[in-house]
């Protein structure tokens, strides 16, 4: 499955757009990846556990939508935007992503 942001794929013609697809995915942080983030943020530098959530976060939704695309009978999903969004008390991240599914000409 071709999945892109951009709207078209080279040496792809698009012959159908099918329809909007998102995956959506909530992640908490657990108190132990916060205190040791909140001790990153003492001292400097880059907070792995909270980088981990978000990716295996954002590689969930975009999982998801491709599914959901496999599901229609597409062939790829093109212009695909992933967006973040904190919940609550900043401990939940809402990660979303959706992309228009298509067939491409044989």
């Amino acid at each position: 499955m071709l999945v892109t942001t951009t709207n078209t794929v080279d040496g792809h013609e698009i012959n159908n757009y099918l329809r909007v697809v998102s995956g959506e995915t909530v992640a908490g942080i657990n108190a132990l990846k916060d205190i040791g983030a909140s001790f990153r943020n003492l001292v400097g530098g880059r907070s792995g556990s909270y980088e981990g959530e978000i990716r295996n976060a954002r590689e969930s939704a975009l999982a998801e939508m491709v599914d959901r695309a496999i599901e229609l009978g597409a062939h790829g999903v093109v212009g695909v935007d992933v967006a973040y969004q904190s919940l609550g008390d900043g401990a939940v991240i809402l990660v979303s992503a959706a992309g228009t599914a298509v067939t491409f000409a044989s």
